[in-house]
C-alpha cells in the first residue's frame, strides 16, 4: 500500500539560492582577510608610504598569487550580486540576456586589468 501525501510538482533549482549565499559569504570573508592583512602591512611599514613601499608590499610571489585569488574572488562576488539583480528586476529575456553578456564582459575585462597591473608591479 502506497501513500502519497501532497502535490507531486517537480522542484526546480532547489539549493540554487543557497549555493550563491555561500559562495557570497566565503568570497565576502576571504576579501575582508585580505583587507585586514593589507592595512596590517601598511600600518606597520616604516615612514610614509609612496608607489617604491606599495610596490614593495605586491613583490613577493605569495602577495600576488593571494591578491590574484582575490580579484577572481571579487568578481565572483559581483557576478551573483548583479546576475541576481537582472534576474529578479528585469523581466524582458532578451534585455536580460544582454545585460549579463554586457556584465561577464565588462567582468573578464576588468579581471585582464587588474592581472596586468599586478603584474608589473
Amino acid at each position: 500500500m502506497s501513500v502519497n501525501y501532497g502535490s507531486k510538482r517537480i522542484v526546480v533549482g532547489a539549493h540554487y539560492g543557497v549555493r550563491d549565499w555561500l559562495g557570497q559569504g566565503i568570497t565576502a570573508a576571504l576579501m575582508a582577510l585580505f583587507t585586514l592583512l593589507l592595512l596590517a602591512q601598511v600600518i606597520f611599514t616604516k615612514g610614509p608610504v609612496g608607489y617604491e613601499q606599495w610596490a614593495g608590499i605586491f613583490s613577493a610571489q605569495w602577495m600576488k598569487m593571494l591578491t590574484f585569488t582575490v580579484i577572481i574572488a571579487l568578481l565572483f562576488h559581483v557576478w551573483v550580486g548583479v546576475r541576481n539583480i537582472w534576474m529578479d528586476y528585469i523581466k524582458p529575456v532578451g534585455l536580460r540576456l544582454s545585460l549579463q553578456v554586457f556584465t561577464l564582459v565588462w567582468l573578464i575585462s576588468c579581471a585582464g586589468w587588474a592581472i596586468q597591473i599586478l603584474w608589473r608591479l
